[in-house]
């Protein structure tokens, strides 16, 4: 009996340890336990950051823990991905890039990182058309026809801004100079936030900018709208004209900003990420904000995510090609 009961006593004990244990393995595996740091290549006020604050502030009410933007702006956000792709592969570092990404690999010669192999692509978090704005008080001609004829009477008098050489700005730019015949003088940026104070200042004439990061300074008034890349009028907009209407139905460029993570993040922790980024971007609150920002919230991860990426980055090559843009 006394053999009996201390062999079913030390079961029970047993059992109750691997329970214990088993409870204290599921808490550490719970995503997330601690602040995540997501950095973010381009410095504070472009228009990554437009969606990347809000997603934070959403993140942090949805999970409890803090969403830390780390911007680490330079080299047309090549600077900010290369840091990311040596990140730890626990879930805890996220990386959030645009479309720049995609164009990157045909510009920089010598990048020391590869984003289709060295990042885990979990998500696609928004997509915003380009906009062509101008300075009001430099560019008097209302319309974009009216701006087109003036800057071919005048070639090399306008400069354009952009977020950098490689960036999707400099290149929206220069595929415009192609197709309209005009000559506009690159000046490019640590980001599309300088970018934009010196458009707002007057230091530059004209920017090729994602909705995102404009779409304030529109409504304020301090930048004009004078075109939508694209074949259709944005809703956020809706008297702006767009591309195809004004005689240029193959100016379409939009600016994306998608979710990564280091290559190696577990498949568990990959499916907690969308999980919880799903619940934020569902909120009525980002909802709104994307909504004012021209942007539709997408449904692409995983495998469509790559797809997206892999596609991208064959159009932008292609593009790059054509349009002999060079890194500066």
């Amino acid at each position: 009996m006394i053999q009996s009961f201390q062999r079913r006593d030390m079961l029970r004990l047993a059992a109750a340890a691997a329970a214990v244990l088993g409870g204290g393995a599921r808490a550490q595996s719970g995503w997330p336990s601690k602040p995540v740091t997501m950095i973010v290549p381009f410095p504070a006020g472009g228009g990554t950051d437009a969606f990347a604050r809000p997603l934070s502030a959403q993140f942090s009410k949805t999970t409890g823990q803090t969403l830390v933007i780390d911007n680490r702006g330079g080299a047309g956000g090549t600077l900010g991905a290369s840091i990311a792709s040596k990140m730890q592969p626990d879930g805890y570092g996220l990386f959030m890039g645009a479309v720049h990404h995609a164009i990157a690999p045909a510009v920089y010669p010598k990048l020391d990182y590869d984003i289709q192999k060295d990042f885990v692509p979990l998500m696609l978090l928004a997509n915003a058309p380009q906009v062509v704005v101008v300075n009001p008080k430099r560019v008097t001609q209302p319309t974009i026809q009216e701006f087109i004829a003036y800057a071919k009477r005048n070639p090399a008098k306008m400069n354009y801004g952009s977020a950098g050489a490689g960036t999707s700005h400099h290149l929206a730019g220069e595929l415009f100079k192609q197709q309209t015949g005009t000559f506009i003088t690159h000046i490019p940026y640590r980001g599309a936030g300088p970018m934009l104070q010196d458009l707002i200042s007057g230091n530059v004439d004209v920017c090729f900018d994602g909705l995102g990061s404009s779409s304030q300074h529109i409504k304020g008034g301090r930048i004009k709208a004078l075109m939508m890349a694209g074949a259709k009028r944005n809703p956020a907009f809706p008297d702006v004209p767009c591309a195809a209407e004004v005689g240029l139905p193959d100016y379409t460029v939009t600016t994306w900003y998608g979710l990564w993570a280091p290559k190696g993040t577990p498949a568990d922790v990959q499916a907690k990420i969308i999980e919880e980024m799903k619940k934020a971007l569902a909120s009525d609150e980002l909802k709104t904000i994307w909504a004012a920002n021209g942007s539709e919230i997408p449904n692409v991860t995983t495998t469509a995510y790559a797809n997206f990426v892999d596609a991208e980055v064959k159009r932008w090559a292609t593009v790059v090609k054509a349009s002999g843009a060079k890194l500066e």
